[in-house]
């Protein structure tokens, strides 16, 4: 969590608080349990995570915003299913068209590099409805990394990395953390559907480069030195 997402979410429990007193005291009557209020939990998440800077992905919260507004305007009875049903389509081919316009402008390079890495020979690790913590010493070239109701952590500050490299990671209902040596530059490649990819590493620009092609739904990938 970075310092804007902290402040907003301070400033949100702040204003939460002060309502709660104010109407234990009686000056006020204010209803935070209005028609629809939970959809404030879909929503304020996903409104504070658009500037959290070490997320990688905007995808899933654009998203999840979209569908909390949609839900509380339902609820507050705004829209109605008739006309959410008439948009549905329409707004699905807008936002794949802008994807396709935009989505790629500055990855065309990554998306490259990542699809000559795929042709290497690969080696999977995994944990499904289980717990790993791994060290690898070795040199690879290419690695996938699945969690699936699990949780994956994988060291590679003591690994020989030759030049390039590709590590495919993929966390559904789960959980990956990539350690990742100082003398390296990360590249990555994501999609965070209702899930989290949050990259701290501060590297500096060096020779050795590790590309991470990540996905993850309800579920979450670290990136951290």
């Amino acid at each position: 969590m970075n310092k804007i997402s902290r402040k907003l979410w301070g400033l949100i429990l702040i204003g939460i608080g002060s309502i709660l007193l104010l109407n234990a005291l009686e000056i006020t009557k204010i209803n935070i349990f209005f028609n629809g209020w939970w959809t404030l939990l879909i929503i304020l998440p996903c409104f504070i995570d658009l500037f959290n800077s070490n997320k990688e992905g905007k995808t899933g919260d654009i998203i999840g915003l979209v569908i909390g507004i949609i839900l509380l305007l339902l609820m507050q009875g705004v829209l109605n299913i008739e006309l959410i049903v008439k948009l549905f389509i329409p707004v699905i081919f807008l936002v794949i068209g802008l994807y396709l316009l935009f989505g790629n402008i500055n990855k065309n390079k990554v998306n490259s590099k990542i699809k000559n890495l795929s042709n290497n020979e690969t080696e999977n690790l995994c944990a499904i409805f289980s717990s790993q913590n791994l060290v690898k010493k070795e040199e690879f070239k290419k690695l996938n990394l699945d969690a699936v109701f699990g949780s994956l952590t994988l060291d590679l500050r003591k690994s020989e990395i030759q030049d390039e490299v590709l590590i495919n990671a993929s966390a559904i209902f789960g959980k990956i953390k990539i350690i990742v040596p100082k003398n390296v530059i990360i590249k990555t490649r994501s999609i965070p559907i209702f899930g989290f990819i949050n990259n701290y590493w501060k590297g500096k620009d060096l020779e050795k480069i590790i590309y991470i092609k990540s996905f993850a739904m309800f579920g979450s990938v670290d990136i951290d030195e």
